[in-house]
């Protein structure tokens, strides 16, 4: 069965850019509901479940068919959120919120001109996501970087890219605070990002 994953800071602590109320709400009940949809969908596959959830969304095509679906849905709506907990951070725990640095930024410029022209065409992806889905930064096979965006719950696992930083863009992940304003919701996400985390994941994906 799968589990929501520890949530690693408070539900206040990414204030005044999240607010606690949102991230409550994201967390416990979507997430949740994620997480109980899914578990409910494999049922009748038990033994799925004790794959990571991601590894089922990088052979989706392999899985039974009665299932795939939910899998792309409910099981993306888990590891989007799992991962997106994870990029997030507070101030106090140090380079949050500035931009990366080392080889991940040296990628970042090789990808997209500038460190700053990434920052404008991350953002400019997730406030362009028509209705619901996601912004990424994916690591590609060739283990170069390439951001996309997704509808609804896809994950870019299903197309055989690694995601190590993303912004879900869902109305529920910003509408007490922002209401239809998604791209200040978008400009305030560059203050909370984890960027050590990022870091980690972009190391991890280009071994």
């Amino acid at each position: 069965m799968y589990t929501l994953p520890a949530l690693p800071f408070g539900y206040g602590d990414l204030e005044p850019y999240i607010d606690a109320k949102t991230m409550e709400i994201h967390y416990s009940k979507h997430h949740q509901t994620y997480v109980d949809k899914l578990n409910k969908a494999l049922e009748k596959h038990p033994d799925l479940t004790k794959q990571p959830v991601e590894k089922l969304l990088k052979n989706l095509e392999t899985l039974p068919e009665d299932v795939r679906t939910a899998v792309r849905n409910h099981g993306g709506g888990h590891a989007n959120h799992s991962l997106f907990w994870t990029v997030l951070g507070k101030k106090s725990e140090g380079p949050v919120g500035k931009l990366p640095s080392g080889k991940l930024a040296e990628a970042i410029t090789e990808c997209c001109k500038s460190v700053e022209a990434f920052k404008e065409q991350f953002s400019a992806a997730a406030a362009n996501q028509f209705g619901s889905g996601w912004a990424w930064l994916v690591v590609k096979p060739n283990k170069s970087l390439e951001i996309v965006a997704t509808s609804n719950q896809d994950s870019p696992l299903i197309s055989g890219k690694t995601p190590i930083l993303t912004l879900d863009v869902w109305e529920h992940a910003y509408y007490l605070k922002y209401q239809n304003r998604r791209p200040e919701y978008i400009a305030a996400f560059w203050n909370v990002i984890n960027w050590p985390e990022v870091e980690r994941r972009f190391a991890e994906a280009t071994k």
